[in-house]
């Protein structure tokens, strides 16, 4: 190996855990973040025992279950009728069956504890205000140009610059993400502005006809987390939006009466409209690699994308550190390992968001007589390859 470090476009989740992973292996490691100071958009996501298996192997498990609230179950209710389809529990059965718990998290808090493990550890180095617009490579490093003109040198590069990646524009060269059409509300309310009969420790979805509603709480229970979702055709691009509180409403009207007092308790929205990319192999140029969404972004129906990004971390860690100084042999190894999985949630997310979220007429009676069937252990059993030990 070069004495440069390995380079990571991107201080979100997934690059943040990735040079934390690569640094505890012995590498050196660069985060070049285009922002001015690392922060992280959004508000509440769900992380699945397989994100706390890799929250264990990066070394900070207990700092990230300390900002965590364990929800009792996923509970699936039906958003025209008001009756719930069927409820996961997510107690002790569920944590002994896959090893760890399922919990929601402030995204913020969570990119927090990954900003504190690398501010801490001395094979680690935060750049700020650096964003990573190419790449070029001579054989034995890769040069990272910067939007500025300025240039770094290291011995790999690793995109992990989201959705709209710079290295990904480079290596795949598959244009622009794939609009879904569905746009997302979100919002972030007061406990206790919240309906008291829907104050559930729970991660719950109200599945209705091209539409569906998400809420947990967040944050020591101080705020429940609001993502309110349409089919609408949306054929742009939207992030972070402010949108008017009678669209929302407006959007959600045919809903159950319970539904829509969810919606009403929101004082303020802002959108996004979802978008995603087809599954693609080339993830390896070299010494270049993808990362997280860079490299599999995905809807959010499986509630898997920082998972993902969180798992792809882990191992790119131990296959960068088995290769011997080879380093593109352990990106690749890396690819050929992450991509069957992470591409099966790809389209996982887009069937369930079809098939369990969005459902009108016969098919939401099949959606509710399917799901109202499987037992606990049934769920478990489906959830295996996701949850378990990976």
């Amino acid at each position: 190996m070069t004495d440069h470090p390995i380079l990571i476009s991107g201080g979100g989740i997934g690059g943040l855990a990735a040079a934390l992973g690569l640094a505890n292996k012995g590498c050196a490691v660069t985060v070049l973040e285009q922002a001015a100071s690392l922060g992280e958009i959004g508000a509440g996501i769900q992380i699945g025992p397989n994100a706390f298996h890799a929250f264990d192997r990066l070394g900070v498990g207990p700092a990230a279950r300390a900002k965590a609230v364990y929800v009792d179950a996923l509970v699936l209710m039906d958003a025209l009728s008001d009756e719930q389809v069927c409820a996961i529990p997510l107690d002790e059965p569920f944590r002994r069956r896959f090893g760890n718990p399922y919990a929601v998290v402030h995204r913020a808090d969570l990119h927090g504890v990954l900003v504190d493990a690398c501010r801490a550890h001395a094979r680690v180095s935060l750049r700020t205000g650096a964003r990573v617009s190419g790449y070029a490579q001579d054989g034995s490093t890769v040069t990272a140009t910067l939007a500025d003109g300025d240039a770094v040198k290291g011995m790999a590069l690793i995109g992990a610059d989201g959705l709209h990646s710079a290295i990904r524009a480079q290596l795949v060269g598959d244009g622009a993400p794939v609009v879904s059409g569905h746009t997302t509300f979100r919002s972030v309310i007061a406990t206790g502005r919240m309906p008291e009969a829907l104050r559930w420790n729970g991660a719950t979805l109200w599945a209705g006809p091209k539409c569906h509603i998400v809420h947990y709480p967040l944050q020591g229970w101080k705020v429940f987390n609001l993502v309110a979702t349409v089919q609408n055709n949306a054929t742009e691009a939207v992030a972070g939006e402010p949108v008017p509180t009678a669209l929302v409403h407006q959007s959600f009207a045919h809903l159950a009466p319970r539904a829509q007092s969810i919606i009403h308790a929101a004082e303020s929205w802002k959108r996004w409209v979802l978008c995603d990319r087809e599954p693609q192999e080339t993830w390896v140029d070299g010494r270049v690699t993808l990362l997280g969404d860079a490299a599999h972004p995905m809807l959010q129906y499986m509630a898997q994308g920082a998972c993902m990004a969180l798992e792809d971390a882990v191992c790119l860690a131990e296959t960068v550190a088995a290769s011997t100084g080879d380093i593109a042999a352990g990106l690749e190894a890396y690819r050929q390992e992450r991509l069957p999985r992470t591409t099966r949630l790809q389209l996982s997310s887009r069937a369930i968001g079809e098939y369990v979220y969005h459902p009108d007429g016969a098919r939401r009676l099949a959606r509710n007589a399917w799901l109202k069937a499987k037992s606990p252990t049934d769920f478990y059993d489906s959830l295996q390859w996701l949850y378990g030990a990976h």
